[in-house]
């Protein structure tokens, strides 16, 4: 019933001992248990889905990503709580009732040419650290959380990988496969 809004939040930090400018932290996050390319990259190669990421148009669960694409996304967590289906409502309610864009249940999918316009809606919210504890307090705040993390060898932040390929692709361009080539050509 509820839309698979993403949610994405950056946190800028500040420059390490030498000046240099850090990767910000960036998260990015549908609120659905997976997004819902996944599910057409899985349709596409003949491949079935995990239980426990979509619900076929009667509301069971399924491997069959075309059947996803047709039924439901499942919330984060919906496999062990509720609290992935409330978070969604939040973020629902935020993005749709609040400026008046249609729910997701409302709106058609940007992944098919038929249909109404989505009509969605898009909610930002900007907060100046200046305003509240102090912008210098905020990133040495920032910098002591991000220490802690990375004791953790298994730690990656997120944003890093992200920044990491961005930086790559620039130096070395881009590997576009042939098929795909001809397609956004066409």
């Amino acid at each position: 019933m509820f839309g698979t809004n993403p949610v994405a939040a950056i946190f800028p930090r500040a420059s390490d001992a030498e000046g240099r400018a850090r990767t910000q932290l960036m998260v990015d996050l549908s609120l659905s248990e997976v997004a819902r390319g996944k599910l057409m990259v899985a349709a596409k190669a003949g491949r079935p889905i995990p239980i426990g990421w979509a619900l076929d148009a009667d509301g069971e669960p399924t491997t069959d990503p075309a059947a996803g694409l047709e039924g439901s996304m499942l919330p984060i967590g919906a496999a062990t709580s509720t609290k992935g289906a409330m978070l969604a409502l939040v973020v629902e309610i935020l993005v749709t009732a609040l400026i008046g864009a249609q729910f997701g249940f409302e709106a058609s999918s940007f992944f098919v040419d038929a249909g109404n316009r989505p009509r969605i809606g898009q909610a930002f919210l900007v907060i100046d650290p200046d305003a509240l504890a102090g912008r210098e307090v905020f990133l040495a705040r920032l910098e002591v959380l991000i220490a802690e993390m990375l004791k953790d060898p298994g730690v990656r932040l997120p944003g890093e990988r992200r920044e990491a390929l961005l930086r790559k692709a620039e130096r070395e361009g881009l590997e576009v496969p042939d098929a795909l080539l001809a397609s956004l050509g066409a």
